[in-house]
Order: structure tokens, then C-alpha cells, then sequence
């Protein structure tokens, strides 16, 4: 089977749409894309060997190595760059190098017609939630994964690096991980979504603005206040994003800051109080986002999220 569909369903203005996504293949290609910080080569080509290594063709293109203000290249460039990769049936996924900022910049100038027509995998997390969330809203899967910064080159042989394959191949998705003594236990079934919850905060009320409803919630940040923390999800609960959710994954939220306000308090305390006041199963400390430990996971698709005093997991079909 070729197709990876049945579980990656998404529900848009109420309808639901099954897309064929890629299952992909020995000597399928996978173009790495740079639509946001600058980057060296020395950060992109060890990931480039490992995928080469599992059997897959890489295109690196022409001009992502560029420095525009700290960004890689002018918003016309790295516009161009994508539309190229978007547009190219050959290619089966597209891996994002890095994040940092400037991926939403790109958002409004790229067109989907072609990509429609060939659907393929866009892939990596932090400022690349843009492109999940936008995707999303159009029907379309992604994977929230590691990039080539992320991607050491004395240990690429990693479970995390490991489970971006798994998921490119379209093979079943199981994480078992501890549970944290701040978890709401209980069992979530739905399709998952989020990403980096700066970047879903930024994207309100736009048309790349996420439905949630009847969905299981992943979110990560990482340098954030901790007030700023409540302020994003706040806002998230009085837009309607976390009343009517299915279950809630909290990644890492590393490095998070205290100064003024709730200096006696922890973030899952602040994420509980915003939170909490709805019933659903809540877990924290799952190993993906910014803290070096990143599981791929199968954004707009369906999972199952099992959260008890013992043992917790996160199950993709």
C-alpha cells in the first residue's frame, strides 16, 4: 500500500476529509527547506547523509544556505524556494531545517494549488507550527518532528531520529513515556493537533487558526514567561480552542522564566488553572518539542492518548 489514509482525518468547516498522504519508500525523495533562520551547512548535511544513508534521495536546493538578517533569505526567496518544493510531484516530503522565526511570513504569498495535487509531508517543529496549523486548516496531515539542527551527528542513530523514518514509512506509532505527578488520567481518542504554543497563540483569528474541537491538544514552547504561559492559553481558551477538546499533551516547555508573577508556582499549576475547569485527560512532560527529546508525531491524524497512575502512551495506527 502506497497511500497512508485512513487515519489521517481532518475536520474542516465541519466536513470531514481523508487525504492520501505519502508511505514513503527506498529512493523516495525528500527536500530539506529553509523558511525561516539562517543556517550552515554543517547543520544540515549530517542530516542529509543519515537520510541518504536510509535509502532516501535528498535535494538540497540552490540558495538555502543565504543569511538575509539573520533569516535565510529575503521573504521573496525563501517564498520561492518553497513554492519550488510545493510544487514538485517527485517530492515526497519536505524537511524543514530549522525554525526561529519567519515561516508565517511565508504563509500568505505561497500557493497550494499544486501541492493539493500532490500532497506530501511537511515536516519539523517550533517556528514550522505555522505550516501545520495552516495545513491543517486546509485539510492536509503534517509531522511534528526533528530537523536537521536538531539532528546530532554523533548520535543519529537516536529513537527520536529513528521515529521520523517510522513515520515517513507509515508505520504504527506507539510511545510509552512516565507519567508526571501533575497528569489528569483518562483515555482521549481523536484526531492531534498544535504544535508551538507561541506560534498557535499568533495565529488567532487568522485563517491558519486551527479548529480544535473534538481534538486532542499537543503544545510545547520553550524561553516563554511563565505568565506568558497563562496569557497564550488564556486567550486559546476565551477563542473556544480548549473547551471542547478530547484530551491535552504538554511537551517540553523548557526554559521557562519567572520573575514577577507566580514565582511560588510551577507551569503545569498554570496550565491546570486554565485548564483544569474542563474534564479532559491532561498530560505532561511528554518527550517532544524543544528539550532535545522529540518524538515525530503524525499531526492531523488520529491517536489514541492513555494517561494512568503507572504508565502513559500515545498510540498512532
Amino acid at each position: 500500500m502506497k497511500r497512508l489514509v485512513a487515519v489521517c482525518l481532518l475536520l474542516w468547516s465541519g466536513v470531514g476529509l481523508a487525504q492520501e498522504m505519502p508511505r514513503l519508500h527506498r529512493g523516495d525523495t525528500i527536500a530539506i527547506a529553509t523558511p525561516s533562520g539562517k543556517i550552515e551547512a554543517e547543520q544540515v548535511m549530517p542530516a542529509v547523509e543519515y537520510l541518504t544513508k536510509h535509502g532516501f534521495h535528498v535535494i538540497v536546493p540552490e540558495g538555502i544556505y543565504e543569511d538575509y538578517s539573520g533569516f535565510a533569505g529575503t521573504v521573496a526567496q525563501r517564498v520561492t524556494r518553497m513554492q519550488s518544493l510545493l510544487d514538485r510531484p517527485g517530492v515526497k516530503a519536505i524537511l524543514c531545517a530549522r525554525g526561529g522565526y519567519g515561516t508565517v511570513s511565508l504563509l500568505d504569498e505561497l500557493d497550494f494549488t499544486l501541492f493539493k495535487e500532490h500532497p506530501k509531508w511537511i515536516c519539523g517543529f517550533s517556528d514550522i507550527t505555522a505550516f501545520h496549523s495552516h495545513l491543517h486548516t486546509l485539510g492536509y496531515p503534517t509531522l511534528h518532528s526533528v530537523m536537521p539542527v536538531t539532528m546530532k551527528a554523533d548520535d543519529m542513530e537516536s529513537e527520536y531520529n529513528r521515529s521520523l523514518l517510522k513515520a515517513l514509512r507509515g508505520e504504527s506509532l506507539r510511545y510509552d513515556f512516565e507519567p508526571h505527578p501533575a497528569n489528569r488520567q483518562g483515555k482521549a481518542e481523536g484526531v492531534l493537533v498544535g504544535g508551538n504554543l507561541s506560534l498557535l497563540y499568533s495565529m488567532l483569528e487568522s485563517v491558519s487558526s486551527i479548529n480544535t474541537d473534538g481534538k486532542i491538544l499537543f503544545i510545547e514552547d520553550v524561553g516563554e514567561n511563565i505568565y506568558h504561559v497563562e496569557r497564550m492559553l488564556v486567550a486559546l481558551d476565551r477563542a473556544g480552542k480548549l473547551k471542547n477538546l478530547k484530551g491535552l499533551i504538554v511537551g517540553s516547555m523548557e526554559k521557562i522564566r519567572v520573575d514577577d508573577y507566580y514565582y511560588d508556582t510551577t507551569t503545569e499549576d498554570v496550565i491546570l488553572g486554565v485548564c483544569g475547569k474542563y474534564g479532559y485527560p491532561v498530560c505532561f512532560d511528554f518527550p517532544a518539542g524543544h528539550g532535545g527529546r522529540n518524538y515525530a508525531l503524525r499531526l492531523g491524524c488520529s491517536a489514541t492518548l492513555t494517561i494512568t497512575p503507572k504508565r502513559c502512551t500515545l498510540v498512532f495506527e
